[in-house]
């Protein structure tokens, strides 16, 4: 790989340097630290992306390489750093958090000029890692590489995942929070995105009265990734957070489009570009429930359930307003944008669905028919991406009893064949009013429901394996999720079975997976 090309874009301003003491602390004045990654004694290589390194410019892998993958004997020409920002944890003001085990190695530019922030995620602790050791597990670099990946072939704005190695080391943690704490295999995944910034960093400089340095990061946010903004004064700021704005409520309406719950939606969690960023508690959606969190720690309340992620990405803009304001000075611009923020998502969410149904436009009548799906979603218990690769051929004439039975994840009941048979002929009445061929409506539904989904059932097994040291699931799916839209492997295109329904690290995770 050709790492002699990072750069660090904006570490000669504000920085603190505790390269050699990554003690937590409080950096006020402070967007980010430089520090070094801990280093691995014994790391071992267990996957690579070859076609994402060779995208953003590093190229092929070599053996040499696994030294730079874990954070070992880094060149001098890099810097390393961690960054600061506050947030919003479960509606609760947090204060100042940053990057407790992720560590930037700067920033590299390919030959069309894109740019690509590098960062190890598991390779120590930083000066905010709030009394953690910076360290990850394996089930949890896993989960994050292969889902990073997953999201991108599915066409979801996202990070992604670089690399994927053992450190050598043994990590304790306690994954369900109950007192069972365990010792895991170590872990250090390589992510990358344009850019990891966050709600959470302008949050922290306003929170912190630092108008001026707001004011240089909203700027340098602007010239270097929207470049569309060509305004000045004030309305350069107004332009910034209404693009923020779309960006995050057309990130939300993919998540639904495929049935992807984040699980913990922080303000820290928020990318400013509208990335799907911190792979932590989430979940596909097996058996649709608007009330499905699988985040353990989001219990009993629920916040970032799937049904309310386009509820709190509203509340978490205005924790953003709020952090911008002084620099916009203009309350009531502020609360318009964000008052019509849920027509503009409600809109776009509808006519997703549309697409997903194979309607080529939106017509009146058409949210009373998306809530009454809804409901027979989730009376049925049935799975989502299945109920809508169904729908490709189903028709009136269509065993409705086996289509439910492969889809449904309650004991198959007389009445409810006949009320997927109600809503199929409702369907198809609604369908006959498109202007468009049924071959196009087709397409249109291929286009937007995808054939395979990275299940946490399908994750859990493939960490398993790893563990014992055979990668076959891993190369299986990796496969699976670089063509979502074919079926690759029939096996992995069905309903989760029912003895994973209760398994920890399957069904429910913490915010340790």
């Amino acid at each position: 790989m050709n790492i002699a090309n990072i750069k660090q874009p904006f570490i000669q301003t504000f920085p603190g340097d505790f390269s050699n003491n990554p003690v937590q602390r409080n950096t006020p004045k402070v967007l980010f630290s430089t520090i070094r990654p801990v280093g691995f004694e014994h790391p071992a290589l267990i996957a690579f992306n070859e076609s994402l390194s060779e995208e953003i410019g590093l190229g092929k892998y070599e053996a040499k390489d696994l030294d730079f993958l874990v954070g070992n004997n880094l060149p001098e020409n890099i810097r390393s750093y961690a960054t600061a920002y506050a947030g919003h944890q479960f509606g609760n003001w947090a204060g100042q958090l940053g990057d407790g085990r992720a560590i930037l190695a700067g920033e590299i530019i390919n030959e069309s000029g894109q740019k690509t922030e590098i960062q190890w995620k598991g390779a120590g602790a930083t000066p905010y890692s709030r009394h953690a050791d910076g360290r990850a597990v394996l089930r949890s670099s896993v989960r994050e590489y292969l889902m990073s990946e997953a999201m991108y072939h599915l066409g979801i704005p996202t990070t992604r995942a670089l690399s994927l190695c053992l450190t050598g080391e043994s990590v304790v943690r306690d994954m369900m929070y109950n007192g069972n704490p365990q010792e895991e295999k170590g872990a250090v995944i390589i992510r990358t995105a344009e850019s990891f910034l966050r709600f959470g960093h302008f949050e922290l400089m306003s929170a912190q009265k630092e108008y001026k340095t707001l004011q240089d990061l909203a700027d340098f946010t602007i010239n270097n990734y929207f470049p569309e903004i060509q305004s000045e004064g004030d309305q350069k700021y107004k332009d910034f957070f209404e693009s923020v704005c779309r960006n995050t409520a057309n990130l939300m309406v993919e998540w639904y489009r495929v049935g992807f719950v984040h699980g913990v939606m922080n303000t820290d969690n928020m990318s400013i570009l509208g990335l799907t960023i911190d792979y932590g508690p989430y979940s596909m959606m097996d058996e649709y429930d608007l009330n499905f969190t699988p985040n353990t720690t989001d219990l009993p309340g629920r916040r970032y359930a799937f049904g309310k992620q386009g509820q709190i990405s509203q509340w978490n803009l205005w924790q953003l307003a709020n952090a911008l304001y002084p620099l916009i000075k203009d309350e009531k611009f502020l609360e318009e944008k964000l008052n019509t923020y849920g027509n503009y998502f409600w809109e776009s969410h509808d006519n997703m669905l549309c697409k997903k149904f194979g309607f080529n436009e939106l017509l009146d009548g058409d949210e009373e028919f998306f809530t009454n799906w809804q409901g027979l979603m989730q009376e049925l218990q049935l799975d989502y991406t299945l109920f809508f690769k169904q729908l490709e051929n189903i028709s009136i004439d269509s065993d409705l009893k086996s289509i439910l039975e492969n889809i449904s994840y309650i004991p198959l009941q007389e009445e409810n064949i006949k009320k997927l048979e109600h809503f199929v002929q409702r369907y198809y009445e609604r369908f006959s009013q498109n202007t468009i061929s049924k071959q196009d409506a087709l397409e249109l539904m291929k286009k937007n429901n995808p054939t395979f989904i990275l299940r946490n059932y399908l994750l859990f097994e493939c960490i398993e394996e790893i563990e014992t040291g055979k990668t076959e699931m891993l190369n299986k799916l990796t496969t699976a999720l670089q063509n979502p839209y074919l079926e690759i492997y029939p096996e992995f295109s069905k309903k989760r079975p029912s003895n994973y329904d209760d398994i920890s690290g399957c069904s429910m995770l913490s915010c340790s997976s």
